[in-house]
């Protein structure tokens, strides 16, 4: 006989008045959690009640009900409705919807308590960013759904940035093949098709970690805190139409500009709006671009100008900024940390008074008509104008339209703006414009005539022989003659050949990386020459006096920085037919005494600065010797986790080892001191491997054609 299936009989639910319930003590909530009581007191305001509190009647000491009902259930609700009533919102005997459970049963009220909260299910995350997008669809602004769900503006942002991710990864997500850190790290970039095709190769290579995913998805913009946006500012280029990419999930510096095409042409255009206005300044050329290479500059001759002169007005400016500063630095002197509206003024002080600082000097209108300007972009972003370079075709103009007038002439003196008032047009713009000299006056045949040439020259011989057995005599002066020389050569730049045929030829390097410019040792080339130069009459003639002055140890320092623009330890293609280039043998001699040199002063290329990097060696080269790189510096296991990348990978992955590993490719090594039976100077023996013009092919085909890296320089 069948057994009849028992029928379940659930509990009565009513509306009992608020003033009958009281909070039971068997509820299993101890610890607070979720959205505060006053939240969700404002939530049964807006919305009333969505859920019935769970209550059992309160028993007298007979165990006879009273008209009391206590309840297990349902706390947080309870006092969120207890609030509403201290608020005089609702009335002490608003009925409240209830399920009464039966006081005697065998489920105890802790059971109640405990189901009610465990069997709870939690939204699943995609549900509630599909509801919140739900939402958005229904136009509501992202304020009023934060407002409604008491959570922040960032937060709706971001659940809305989530839900529009590619269906296809949402579907992954969902299904658990996908975590929620990858879902966020692909919320970078609104590009379906670019987010698919990003995680179908990372899903196939088992390389999906979230910084992974950013870095591919953003790959092809450039940074926020490039110098090139920050030249052109964020809100221009979106003004241009171009679109940021942002990540709400963790910090992003700004962001990346997508569109990089748009980014170089408005930088190209407010760069070539700036040397605009620069060339009407009068100067001969200008030559514009977003950076120049290092020692871009080098000979050329560089004016000196005079800062221009402040006036009554500005000049009071700058003293009360200054005062201000003082008094402000005094007053935090021994603060441990300075207030932040505080650092705020004394950042803005320090601009203000930079500018008042770094005002534009002011050149000569004779030189500025021969010399020209470079327009570039500094590595803060702002705009950069290196004034007063005159070429080396322009140098004999320059020299003769600046050169001081002849007394005997005829010629009346230039007043304080630099022109004669007196004297006529056409003579002052042949003087100070065309550069052309004046011309001589007509001979006298009864005034003292020159010696003839070839008397000087046998006269002068005399002299020479006898200077060289002087000077040989005196090293002080010889050693200020030289260091004279230098100094003319390298902070002057006149290119007119003087008594000592003498110099350091400064190398130029033909082939650099982009970032060889900006490196540790340019910076502290350029600041220690700067710093010398600051320090250096600006007049040739009295160069002589200052040199003598100075103290030894200065003169060898001024030696050892003139003398140091002539090392050259560049490795070059070696000539195999005997034209004008470096032969295998002058190229060995040259790197063997640029080791010597490097041992000599402790050169250590990665203290120095250098790593490894994408653009300047892992990503031109082959993939073995990347490999190689990676197993050399973090050991086997390292470069297991990335041989199976393909080469822009694998080099992008390699960086990231190598840094701070302080590996060097060989020819940054400091080479093996040679026995003593070697010779540096011969010829024999075959060049080292990164030497060698049999250089293995890369796996790409076009490493080839690369240029030759630059060696321990």
């Amino acid at each position: 006989m069948a057994k009849a299936v028992q029928k379940i009989k659930l509990s009565l639910s009513r509306d009992i008045p608020f003033n009958k319930l009281v909070l039971s003590q068997s509820n299993v909530r101890r610890i607070k959690a979720g959205i505060s009581i006053e939240d969700l007191a404002e939530d049964i305001a807006r919305r009333s009640l969505l859920q019935s509190l769970n209550v059992r009647p309160v028993l007298d000491a007979d165990g006879q009900e009273t008209d009391m009902f206590e309840v297990p259930a349902g706390g947080r609700r309870y006092r969120a409705l207890e609030l509403l009533i201290k608020q005089k919102r609702l009335a002490k005997t608003a009925p409240i919807p209830c399920i009464v459970a039966d006081a005697g049963g065998e489920i105890s009220a802790e059971e109640d308590s405990l189901a009610e909260n465990v069997h709870r299910v939690a939204l699943h995350p995609l549900d509630q960013f599909r509801a919140f997008q739900t939402l958005r669809e229904q136009r509501k602004s992202e304020e009023e759904i934060a407002a409604i769900f008491f959570v922040s503006v960032g937060v709706v942002k971001q659940r809305l940035r989530l839900a529009a991710v590619s269906p296809k990864l949402l579907d992954v997500y969902a299904d658990d093949g996908m975590s929620l850190e990858q879902l966020m790290a692909f919320s970078v970039t609104a590009d379906h098709a670019r987010q698919e095709q990003v995680w179908e190769n990372i899903n196939k290579s088992g390389y999906d970690e979230p910084y992974q995913i950013r870095r591919l998805l953003t790959e092809r913009a450039v940074r926020a805190s490039d110098k090139r946006a920050r030249f052109v500012g964020l809100a221009a280029y979106e003004a241009a139409g171009g679109n940021i990419l942002r990540d709400l999930f963790e910090e992003d510096g700004g962001g990346w500009l997508e569109d990089v095409a748009l980014l170089e042409r408005l930088v190209a255009e407010k760069l070539r709006t700036e040397a605009e206005t620069i060339a009407a300044e009068g100067w001969k050329w200008i030559e514009v671009a977003p950076s120049f290479p290092y020692a871009h500059d080098h000979g050329l001759r560089r004016l000196e100008g005079e800062p221009a002169d402040l006036t009554a007005e500005a000049q009071t400016s700058a003293e009360a900024l200054q005062a201000e500063y003082n008094a402000l630095q005094e007053k935090y002197e021994d603060a441990d940390e300075l207030p932040d509206e505080v650092d705020a003024r004394l950042g803005e002080l320090e601009e203000a008074l930079e500018a008042f600082e770094n005002r534009p000097d002011i050149f000569k209108p004779a030189e500025i008509v021969h010399a020209g300007s470079f327009v570039s972009i500094d590595a803060e972003g702002a705009l950069h104008v290196e004034r007063g370079y005159v070429r080396r075709e322009d140098e004999t103009a320059f020299v003769a339209a600046t050169a001081e007038p002849d007394p005997d002439a005829g010629t009346a003196a230039p007043d304080a703006d630099g022109g004669d008032q007196d004297a006529p047009l056409a003579q002052r713009a042949t003087i100070t414009v065309s550069g052309q000299a004046n011309p001589d006056e007509e001979e006298d045949d009864d005034a003292v005539r020159p010696l003839p040439d070839r008397l000087v020259m046998e006269l002068t011989a005399h002299r020479t022989l006898a200077l060289r057995d002087a000077v040989a005599s005196h090293p002080q002066v010889a050693m200020t003659m030289l260091l004279h020389k230098f100094c003319v050569d390298a902070f002057y730049q006149t290119y007119t050949p003087g008594c000592l045929e003498a110099g350091v030829r400064h190398i130029q390097l033909p082939a650099q990386a982009p970032d060889l410019k900006e490196s540790a040792s340019a910076r502290s080339i350029a600041d220690r020459h700067e710093a010398w130069k600051a320090d250096m009459p600006t007049d040739e003639q009295a160069l002589w006096d200052w040199l003598i002055a100075l103290d030894d140890a200065s003169r060898l320092a001024l030696l050892a920085h003139c003398a140091s623009g002539g090392v050259n330890a560049l490795s070059e293609k070696v000539d195999r037919f005997g034209g004008s280039g470096v032969t295998a043998h002058g190229l060995r001699r040259r790197l063997d005494q640029a080791d010597r040199l490097a041992r000599a002063v402790n050169l250590d290329m990665a203290e120095a600065g250098w790593r490894p990097t994408v653009d300047n060696y892992l990503g031109r080269v082959t993939k073995i010797r990347i490999l190689e790189a990676v197993r050399e510096a973090r050991g086997e296991s390292s470069a297991q986790l990335i041989d199976h990348l393909k080469k822009s990978e694998m080099a992008k992955e390699a960086e990231r080892l190598l840094e701070g590993a302080g590996w060097l490719p060989e020819p940054l090594r400091l080479a093996a001191v040679s026995s003593p039976s070697d010779n540096s100077d011969s010829a024999a023996g075959p060049l080292p491997e990164f030497l060698s013009a049999d250089e293995e092919q890369s796996s790409d085909g076009d490493e080839s054609e690369q240029p030759q890296p630059v060696a321990a320089e």
